[in-house]
């Protein structure tokens, strides 16, 4: 995310919170009056968003001064401080919602996601995020993902191609009968050599059609344990040990079968809850006395 980006993100959520004025700092804090502070972690969490929470707070007043105490990507335990706070009283306190909202959130993303990292060890497994990402703040959870050691999918729609159930049924190749390998073949014809050309299958008879058409990828949507590998196997004897289509499990993977289905022989896992139910991390700004 450019910095436009990001300061115009940074306005729009403080006038959301702030509205024309925080009316209970402005009735009890002294315009001059200072503050010192501490962000305390209540639970244990890899921390993403330090940076944002810094533009937050000086969004409000550049004077307060934001020490970090940890770095982005760091594993914290419950307890630590990871950031202490000095400055003007009332922007601190207008600021610390908006700044513990994106803070706890991505804080989240990248705690969940370093968890699937671990369920997936020690298999050479890329967990990925998908495009499941509240609107407005894809870039950033992206980022918080790859705080979490994960691996990100597209971007958008304009930077791979990737065949789904829906382009299939739009197309009306189904209803003519014709293999999915034409359709790869087709993407691979028509987009820029650059871009990746990926296609989802259901079945393992769809997965044989698409296979035999080389896409950089194919998705197994939703398959069971026993099918992926069974797809690993089929890959296997049709393309050798150096394979040039990659395999991407997505749908029913959480954390109790992550190291299962990473054990296939699979390549990637791309699970679209790192980003679109997260759970906060709790955290909390407490004022030193």
């Amino acid at each position: 995310m450019n910095l436009k980006h990001k300061q115009q993100l940074i306005r729009n959520a403080l006038k959301e919170d702030i509205g024309r004025v925080d009316i209970t700092s402005r009735i009890l804090i002294p315009p001059r009056e200072k503050l010192k502070a501490e962000i305390v972690l209540k639970e244990d969490a890899v921390i993403a968003g330090l940076d944002i929470a810094k533009m937050i707070f000086k969004t409000l007043n550049k004077a307060v001064v934001f020490n970090a105490k940890c770095m982005d990507g760091s594993f914290q335990k419950a307890g630590k401080v990871i950031v202490k706070l000095q400055g003007n009283a009332r922007a601190m306190l207008s600021a610390e919602r908006t700044a513990l909202n994106f803070l706890s959130h991505l804080s989240g993303i990248a705690t969940l996601t370093e968890k699937f990292v671990s369920a997936a060890l020690p298999y050479k497994v890329k967990i990925m995020d998908t495009r499941k990402t509240i609107p407005g703040l894809r870039e950033l959870q992206k980022y918080a993902v790859r705080m979490g050691g994960g691996y990100n999918h597209r971007g958008g729609l304009w930077d791979g191609v990737l065949i789904k159930d829906n382009h299939i049924a739009a197309s009306g190749l189904r209803p003519r009968a014709l293999n999915l390998g034409e359709l790869v073949r087709a993407a691979q014809r028509e987009s820029p050599k650059s871009l990746k050309v990926e296609i989802e299958v259901k079945t393992l008879r769809e997965f044989k059609e698409a296979l035999g058409a080389g896409p950089d990828i194919i998705m197994l949507d939703n398959m069971k344990i026993a099918d992926i590998r069974k797809a690993v196997k089929i890959r296997r004897v049709t393309q050798g040990a150096c394979h040039k289509t990659l395999l991407e499990v997505s749908g029913g993977v959480s954390l109790n079968n992550a190291r299962e289905i990473s054990a296939t022989g699979i390549d990637i896992i791309s699970i679209g809850a790192l980003t679109h139910s997260i759970k906060a991390v709790d955290m909390s700004l407490e004022v030193i006395s």
